[in-house]
């Protein structure tokens, strides 16, 4: 097992995580019915969104992400529960896809298009859509805020959303994450310092300087 893997396991990181997906279920279930629709998840890592999407579409789904390894993860998984020949993993940037134009039915991202040039992203999100295609995000409300006007430029029109709580993202993950941090060190000594925890670290003080900055929703736009 890897260090990362092995101190997210120490940490049940994936558990805190995994909580969330109650948003991503709810931001599913505002879409209309689609038959069989096929999704690209963007940035889709090892897939605790993709699984969901799988089980609540019906359809195909391709993930893309840059990190060989959570594709890998992602993989095993889908192997596991039988279900590899619905969802492809691909080890690409969203930049570099070689997808037709109008190839998917629905985009989905859970906090990674802030991560990216929102110049060059918004276009390539509008290209694979079919027309009338969703575009489902889970970004910051401030971030979308700031991006309202390029959504528009870009072609896209709002559609629904779920905001989750205030502080969410810092009551239900940082804080108790934090907290399992300062145990596993106390428990472990000084001698614990693998890199995945400083990583943990470095988010925690982050969002703990300022809860509110990471209000979030789940966006859904419809491509025009």
């Amino acid at each position: 097992m890897k260090a990362q893997d092995s101190a997210d396991a120490a940490l049940g990181a994936e558990e805190l995580r995994a909580g969330f997906l109650k948003y991503t279920r709810e931001a599913y279930t505002l879409l209309p019915a689609m038959d069989h629709p096929r999704v690209l998840d963007i940035g889709c890592g090892s897939g605790a969104a993709t699984m969901e999407i799988v089980r609540l579409g019906g359809g195909e789904v391709v993930g893309i992400d840059t990190d060989a390894s959570a594709l890998s993860e992602l993989r095993r998984r889908l192997e596991a529960r039988g279900i590899g020949d619905r969802v492809e993993a691909r080890n690409v940037s969203l930049f570099d896809v070689d997808f037709p134009d109008e190839s998917f039915d629905l985009l989905w991202e859970e906090g990674v298009l802030h991560l990216l040039d929102r110049g060059r992203s918004m276009p390539v999100c509008h290209r694979l859509l079919k027309p009338g295609g969703f575009l489902v995000m889970h970004e910051t409300v401030a971030w979308f805020e700031e991006t309202g006007e390029l959504l528009r430029t870009a072609g896209f029109t709002f559609f629904n959303q779920v905001l989750l709580p205030k502080r969410a993202w810092w009551t239900d993950y940082y804080e108790i994450l934090e907290a399992r941090i300062r145990a596993l060190r106390e428990a472990h000594g000084e001698g614990l310092k693998p890199e995945r925890l400083a990583q943990h670290e470095r988010e925690i003080a982050t969002v703990k300087a300022d809860p509110d900055r990471f209000d979030c929703g789940f966006f859904i736009l419809r491509r025009s």
